[in-house]
């Protein structure tokens, strides 16, 4: 199974390298195989923005895996 992570593209750097923000991580990517602006949501695999994103659609993704890790967190048959 394959995940990509929303992020938010922060400063684009030489080399077809950009700045992302995940929510609470940031980190260089390869932006070779999108074209994108500061301030754009991406997809990123392995390193790799593969897709740009609306804004409320970055949003939203990430919003959902911090549900997701929050659920994980909690383990199985944990009730809120």
């Amino acid at each position: 199974m394959c995940i990509a992570v929303p992020a938010e593209i922060l400063e684009i750097r030489d080399g077809n390298v950009a700045l992302v923000d995940y929510g609470d991580l940031q980190q260089e990517v390869r932006i070779d195989l999108v074209d994108v602006a500061v301030g754009e949501f991406v997809l990123v695999h392995v390193g790799f923005a593969i897709q740009r994103l609306s804004r409320e659609e970055g949003l939203e993704t990430r919003e959902l895996f911090k549900e997701v890790y929050k659920a994980m967190e909690e383990g199985p048959g944990h009730h809120a």
